[in-house]
């Protein structure tokens, strides 16, 4: 009872196949492998701003200012 057999996975995917049709299911496999792709550029993209930020900021100067001397 704790354990499928093959007969419950049949079942299970001819159900699958009753319910989303035979083209719905490719459909959304591609949708989700769109998902997938534009989720690791925009990790990618993400990562190279944080690298020119970090360049930009590495290439600036820092000139002594004024010290502020509060009077008590």
């Amino acid at each position: 009872m704790g354990s499928f057999s093959i007969w419950h996975w049949m079942i299970v995917l001819v159900i699958v196949l009753l319910v989303f049709g035979r083209g719905k299911i490719p459909e959304l496999m591609g949708d989700m492998a769109k998902g997938i792709k534009s989720f690791k550029k925009g990790m990618a993209d993400d990562d190279a701003d944080d690298k020119r930020t970090v360049e930009h900021r590495a290439d600036e100067t820092v000139s002594p200012g004024k010290e502020k001397v509060s009077k008590s």
